[in-house]
């Protein structure tokens, strides 16, 4: 049974092993809350997994170090357990996905660990895992489905608590549920008002379809770059303990998580990898009430995959209002993109790419068509673009 003892002794094996993460204050990122960012994106390994996998090794009697251990992994999970095996002189074989990012695929083989690649997703690198458990004898590393690995992530409520013990709610990403499992039932028994709301990708909803129909289900499919937690299917144990101590689960679009990851690395020098910033993205995105509440948005992990962050920013651009694309109907004369550009120019609009083409069949033989992207302000920045351009007599299409 999870206890609050089991967390109290998580507590303190690990000591002198992870580091105390700071919570800072992020005025900017959402109106009407006064909101912080717990930053286990900078925890050792970049995320809060070596918690509960460090723990949950201190555990092993010396026969199961002995044998060695083997864990499955979207990426965080691996380099907690990788490097809790370094420390303790276990063997590990961990079991990742074959599309999870290279840097943490090469991160977990820094820390001495094995790495077996699975074709498929997390779920496909679970039944590797538990298929070399039966064959080799290895003791399996639950990634969140484990009492003493929920206890070890529980140990970020402790800090929570000692941190801002005034705070009136917690957002936290949820993949299979380890992380709010140990949050929740952490500060449901030591302060019970604190309101705990939970946050998945609209992609990989398995624990918010789950307790909204009353049962646990497997989604037949995951996509989202939030790849730390796109997982199909809660764990039995977790999906037990979310069902009893979290407030509300929403979701949130790949879209808002590019926003979100944007905005901490643009106003707060923080990089977040897209499970981490899920929770940030449902607060700025108006997803829960939490107006005039103080607020503390968990940053679960920073190890996002660098050949990925371009993409990212650039869909955190389009979704923020920092870039547009205009396509603009013209007739084909002279002057006509002069025209354009004086009006872009004097809102203070600056252009970074345009492609001109005259009509296509069925339009008309003098027209022409104009496609713009800018650099933006905002979304009033863009609207107010848009009108001067139709106000001079231009047709945006």
């Amino acid at each position: 049974m999870l206890t609050i003892d089991n967390v109290y002794r998580a507590n303190y094996a690990l000591k002198n092993v992870i580091r105390q993460t700071d919570i800072i204050r992020a005025p900017k990122l959402a109106e009407g809350t006064e909101l912080y960012l717990k930053t286990e994106n900078l925890q050792i390994t970049g995320s809060f997994k070596v918690r509960g996998a460090y723990y949950k090794m201190s555990k092993l009697s010396e026969a199961e170090k002995a044998k060695g251990v083997v864990a499955c992994s979207a990426g965080n999970h691996a380099q907690g357990v990788a490097l809790a095996a370094q420390k303790n002189g276990i063997k590990a074989t961990i079991c990742l996905p074959d599309g999870a990012p290279i840097s943490k695929i090469e991160a977990t083989k820094s820390y001495g660990a094995e790495v077996c690649l699975v074709e498929g997703v997390y779920d496909d690198a679970y039944n590797k895992a538990l298929e070399l458990r039966d064959n080799m004898g290895y003791t399996f590393i639950h990634p969140f489905n484990d009492e003493d690995v929920i206890a070890g992530q529980g140990t970020i409520a402790l800090e929570l608590i000692e941190q801002l013990p005034d705070m009136d709610a917690v957002i936290v990403p949820i993949g299979g549920g380890g992380l709010i499992s140990g949050i929740a039932y952490t500060l449901k028994t030591l302060k019970p008002h604190v309101k705990v709301y939970g946050v998945q990708a609209t992609g990989a909803p398995s624990m918010y379809k789950s307790l909204k129909d009353g049962q646990i289900e497997e989604l037949p499919s995951v996509s989202t770059i939030a790849d730390g937690i796109a997982v199909k299917k809660p764990g039995d144990l977790t999906y037990e303990i979310c069902s009893k101590y979290v407030d509300e689960i929403v979701t949130v679009t790949d879209d808002e998580i590019s926003a979100a990851i944007l905005a901490l690395m643009e106003k707060h020098k923080l990089v977040t990898e897209g499970a981490g910033a899920t929770s940030v993205a449902a607060a700025m995105f108006g997803k829960l009430d939490i107006e005039g509440k103080k607020t503390v948005c968990l940053l679960s992990g920073g190890n996002i995959d660098v050949t990925i962050l371009s993409r990212v920013i650039k869909r955190g651009l389009l979704m923020s209002g920092r870039t547009a694309q205009l396509m603009i109907e013209l007739a084909d004369k002279p002057g006509q993109l002069k025209n354009v550009s004086r009006i872009i120019a004097d809102l203070g609009g600056n252009v970074i790419s345009v492609h001109h083409e005259r009509a296509n069949e069925g339009s008309d033989v003098t027209g022409c068509y104009l496609r713009i992207m800018l650099e933006t302000r905002n979304y009033e920045h863009i609207n107010e673009i848009k009108k001067a351009l139709t106000d001079f007599g231009f047709k945006l299409l």
